[in-house]
Order: C-alpha cells, then structure tokens, then sequence
C-alpha cells in the first residue's frame, strides 16, 4: 500500500455458519479426532455441503477409527444446524464418505522427512492491531465471532448461524486512520423478514457498536442486511467446499497467501504448517520493532527438507537492513517440515478452533476443545494457535542489533 496517499481498504470475513466454513470445521475435526488417536496420521480430508447432503472424501492413513458420519452430525450440531426449518440439519442431512490412503508416491517423500508437497507459503504481520494483524481483517473477524455469541446467547433471538462481515478501512500515509463502512449480513428465522429495521437496530447495538470499539464514529456507512431480508442460508442456501476461504483465512487481502489451503491438512502438509512458521516468523519481526510490516515467503519442493527460498519484505518500514534479518531469521527459527512441526507442537488435536474466525491474529492458550479430543487426548492441555506467540521477537532484537 503506498504510503503517500490516502486510501481505503477492504477486507471480509465469513461466520462459523457459513457453508464453506461449516466444510472447514468438518475437515478439521476429523483431522483432530486422528491426530488425538495417532499423532503420525496422514490426513487430507476434504468436504462437500449442501441441501440434506455431506460428503467427505480425500486420502487419510491412520492406525485409529473414526465414526465419520457421527463426528460430521456432532460438528453440524454444535454449529448450530438443529432445526429442520433451516433444510440443512445435523439429524435429518445424509453423509457421504469416500476417503482413500496417501498415495505411496507421496508418502516416499514424507517418510523421509520432506515436504509433502511442493509449493509457496506466506505470512504477514504488521503494527496496526494489539495482535499484529491488518485492523479490516481483524474487525470482520470479530464482528462473526460476535455475531456467534449473541446468536447463541439469544442475545438477539431467532438469528442463524450463517453471517458476512466486511470492513472497509481509511488508511493516511500508510496508517489506518477511520473505519468507512461495515457491512454485516446475518441469517435468521421468518420472525424478522417484516422487522429488518429492528433487526438492524439490534445488530448495530448488540454486534457492530462493541467490535468496532474506540474506532467507532457517527461518520460509519453501515449496510446491514442490504438485501432487506436472509432467512435462507447455510449449505441450503449456498453450496460450502473446504478450502474456499483461503484470503479470510489468512490476511484479508492485505498480505499474500499462497495457494494452498489449511483445512483438514496434517502438518506434513507444509501448505499448513509452513504458513503457520511464516506467519510466526513476521509476528516476531514486528514485534521486535524491526519493521512496522513484514512479510515472510518459504518455498518447498516435494519430497525435499530444506526450503528452496526464504525471502522477506519490510516495505520500507525495516529499521535495519533486511538482509541481516533474512540471515538472522534462519538462525532462529527451525524451516525443515520437522523443525516446524517439532518447534510449533504440530501434531496435537488443535485444529478445529482454526476453522472459524480466522487462523492468525487469535492469543494462543492452553486449553480443551471438543470433549472426545480431551478423552483421547487423556484430558492433557493442549496448546493452541502456538504460531501466535512473540517469544522469539527478543533474540531477533538481540541478533539485529
């Protein structure tokens, strides 16, 4: 973004209801409920949603059991899919499984401890936000996951799970300066379809107002509902693939992503755990004060430990030279899918909170998810978003210095 001009900035973010999203959450709590059982095991789940319909399919290797169906009908459950009025219910929906093992050309690379896949990876992070992330991403996050506790404490009743967001920033010389306009559509039942103007009300006072905090003013363009009305959604009104939520899963826009997705992706799968190091590593960059943005781009060929590239951009906002912070970040941080796997704590069931609201720019904790992760896990912690944490950010000040 040039830093000369002022200009606006748009970012978006989908709700836990949201068909891609509901995909997403299924992949990866079927990734979880293997990786509790058998930690090593190779999964690459994906899912299709639609009306009455779930199919999953992809090659997983694994030397646990997994019920399948009944894991997708807990996941739907817990979405909040409960009622045959919304045509797309956890009872009444069929499942589908067509899963295979991982090609044995594929698994040759991996056992021997390379990437499981060619490709690019990338991560950002930037001094807008207490959590390093671009402020539109960030607020359009919020504004989901919020729409999902009012939802589900009845705050506002009769809304549904399926929800948009999207914030639109001013930036001035580079820095972001005023929200523009915030857009919010919110599924919900036939009770609002001749009350929009209420509804409108509730979501601007019980959702918009406290996302939008100290960066609230009288001059926000907010369309809420525009179409005046969204009873129908979800996988009824929309058909939900995983993986098709790449740039809300990542930076809003703002940065680059590459073209892999994350969702029901073992950490072999470097299109994940790769992603998750290079964000880790810009986080760390920033938070240093070594640069007011950065962003990180890791290379990998099939089959090959060492990445085939490590390239970093400041944006000019670097306050040493960037070549020494390239040299110093491969002194730091482990980049063979081993190390990142080893150093990030890879193969713990801690994916499914990642399928909604975002992968970055969430505090990481210590915590249980889903009960049937704990009981396999035998009621351990477990470390989640572990990508999310500054403890490098000292030695690379110290190393740069």
């Amino acid at each position: 973004m040039s830093s000369s001009a002022t200009r606006l900035f748009t970012s978006e973010s989908v709700s836990m209801g949201h068909p891609d999203k509901v995909s997403d959450q299924i992949s990866d709590a079927i990734l979880d409920a293997m990786l509790a059982d058998d930690p090593r095991s190779r999964v690459a789940c994906e899912t299709l949603c639609c009306t009455g319909l779930v199919v999953v399919a992809g090659e997983i290797t694994t030397n646990t059991y997994v019920s399948i169906p009944d894991l997708v009908r807990e996941v739907i459950r817990d979405i909040g899919y409960t009622s045959g009025e919304m045509r797309f219910d956890a009872d009444s929906c069929g499942v589908m499984v067509a899963l295979n093992k991982q090609s044995n050309d594929i698994a040759m690379g991996v056992d021997k401890e390379g990437a499981g896949d060619q490709g690019m990876m990338f991560g950002y992070a930037c001094n807008e936000t207490p959590e390093f992330m671009p402020l539109a991403i960030q607020l359009s996050h919020r504004l989901v996951e919020r729409q999902a506790q009012v939802r589900r404490e009845g705050i506002i009743p009769g809304l549904r799970p399926d929800a948009k967001s999207q914030v639109t920033v001013e930036y001035e010389n580079g820095k972001p300066v005023r929200i523009d306009t915030v857009v919010l559509s919110t599924q919900h039942d036939a009770n609002w379809n001749e009350r929009q103007k209420q509804l409108q009300d509730e979501v601007k006072r019980h959702i918009i107002d406290p996302v939008l905090g100290e960066w609230k003013n009288p001059a926000v363009t907010h369309w809420i509902n525009p179409t005046g009305r969204f009873e129908i959604g979800g996988p009824h009104g929309d058909t939900g693939l995983t993986g098709r939520k790449i740039i809300v899963d990542t930076y809003g826009g703002m940065g680059r992503h590459g073209g892999g997705a994350f969702s029901g992706k073992d950490p072999t799968k470097v299109d994940r755990s790769a992603a998750y190091m290079a964000r880790y590593i810009a986080k760390n960059v920033v938070a240093a004060g070594l640069a007011d943005r950065c962003e990180v781009q890791l290379s990998y060929a099939i089959g090959v430990a060492k990445p085939t590239s490590v390239y970093v951009d400041c944006f000019g906002t670097n306050k040493t030279d960037e070549g020494k912070i390239s040299r110093v970040i491969g002194e730091l941080f482990p980049l063979t899918p081993r190390g990142i796997i080893e150093h990030l704590k890879l193969r713990s069931p801690i994916y499914s909170p990642t399928a909604r609201h975002g992968h970055f720019g969430r505090a990481p904790y210590e915590g249980q998810y889903f009960d049937r992760v704990a009981r396999a896990n035998k009621g351990q912690k477990l470390e989640f978003f572990t990508w999310e944490k500054t403890d490098k950010a000292e030695a690379l000040r110290k190393a740069c210095s």
